[in-house]
């Protein structure tokens, strides 16, 4: 079997998706992207389609050693996107030939579904306390919102007093046992961490995203001792190699990658892996597409650390599409209290509406994140 053809297509609301095609019919699919920089994942699956074009498309941990080592420069956000996205396809197309999920192929499942939690707030978190009870009411058990707009370095006790506001109208509306995640999304710098950390400790958060930037992770050693709530991070690291320090370092409670962006289903298993030895919680990251959620459940069948999902139905950045719009059988993602089901079918388990894809593809899109200004008129993270 060889490979001839890798397709992709930039997508609304902010998703690329690629096809691999083989000579003897089957076919893979794959969701490459970094959010706000979609077109430079594509040109750079197109790059790689110079090695992979004639090869058995079943030799996938070759090729992932190949398009990762092979290049001299390697790692970071659009090599390890557009990799991971081939990576995703090449582990679909397998499971297709064979007529199982990936999932088997990894040795089988230890769980046959898996809590997964809502967005609710938007990137300038308002009336969450609302959201976050018709979530409740809709069956999700869990929730995740953004802690906060924009902070300063040393920011003042009113944007404080806004979050802990926010949580707490939260949690007198969603009861003692519903899991809240707050994420500070990057946006939070050391100094207001530490006093965050410790304000929010009442109000038994199921854990605190990127209390700091990942680069920043030395500071976790400072945040840690402030508080009992579980420290999450990991969608801006791309590698086992970004992780190993981050885990070494035992500051960390819950990892989150990416497997649209750590290097797809190879590597970020073995990420998951690492982290198990480390006793820390694996909570996948996924605000994409339904073919990025399928490659993350066949992940979390088999990763005995994963304890909860993202997936992006009804987040407030997809407009104009949703996850289930581009999929033939939506049923596949069977949401009931709370959890959702594996998928059963081969391959991912997902069946693509390629005619839709190519309509869409069509008008495609030109998503970029919020930039944002401090009121001093220096940049605020987003």
């Amino acid at each position: 079997m060889k490979i001839t053809r890798l397709e992709t297509f930039i997508v609304p609301p902010r998703w690329c998706f690629l096809k691999i095609e083989t000579d003897e019919g089957f076919v893979g699919w794959g969701e490459p992207v970094v959010e706000g920089r979609a077109h430079s994942v594509a040109a750079a699956v197109e790059e790689l389609s110079d090695y992979l074009i004639g090869k058995d498309p079943r030799h996938i941990e070759d090729h992932w050693t190949v398009m990762y080592r092979g290049g001299f420069y390697r790692g970071g956000a659009i090599h390890m996107s557009a990799l991971a996205g081939i990576d995703q396809a090449l582990w679909d197309i397998k499971g297709k030939v064979l007529g199982v999920p990936v999932h088997e192929l990894l040795g089988g499942a230890v769980r046959d579904r898996i809590r997964v939690y809502s967005w609710i707030g938007g990137d300038r978190p308002s009336d969450t306390a609302r959201m976050a009870k018709e979530r409740m009411d809709g069956g999700f058990t869990a929730i995740k919102m953004n802690a906060s707009e924009e902070m300063q370095f040393v920011d003042t006790f009113d944007k404080v007093d806004g979050v802990i506001a926010n949580v707490a109208a939260i949690r007198d509306a969603v009861g003692p046992n519903f899991g809240i995640g707050v994420d500070f999304h990057g946006r939070v710098h050391k100094p207001m961490a530490k006093v965050l950390m410790k304000e929010l400790e009442p109000y038994r958060l199921m854990f605190v995203e990127e209390p700091v930037l990942s680069e920043n992770a030395e500071a976790l050693k400072e945040i840690a001792p402030l508080s009992n709530i579980p420290i999450a991070l990991g969608e801006r690291l791309f590698s086992r190699w970004d992780f190993k320090q981050i885990l070494a370092g035992g500051y960390v409670d819950i990892i989150q990658p990416d497997p649209s962006h750590s290097g797809g289903i190879t590597e970020t298993r073995k990420i998951a892996n690492m982290a198990e030895a480390y006793d820390v919680a694996l909570a996948l990251h996924c605000p994409l597409g339904p073919i990025a959620l399928a490659a993350n459940l066949q992940l979390d069948a088999n990763c005995y650390n994963a304890f909860i999902q993202e997936q992006s139905l009804g987040i407030h950045y997809n407009q104009g599409n949703d996850l289930l719009d581009y999929v033939k059988n939506p049923e596949v993602f069977a949401y009931e209290d709370g959890y959702v089901k594996i998928p059963q079918g081969p391959g991912l388990g997902v069946e693509v509406n390629e005619e839709y894809v190519r309509e869409r593809a069509e008008i495609g899109h030109r998503w970029r994140n919020p930039i944002w200004r401090h009121a001093d008129g220096s940049f605020a993270e987003w």
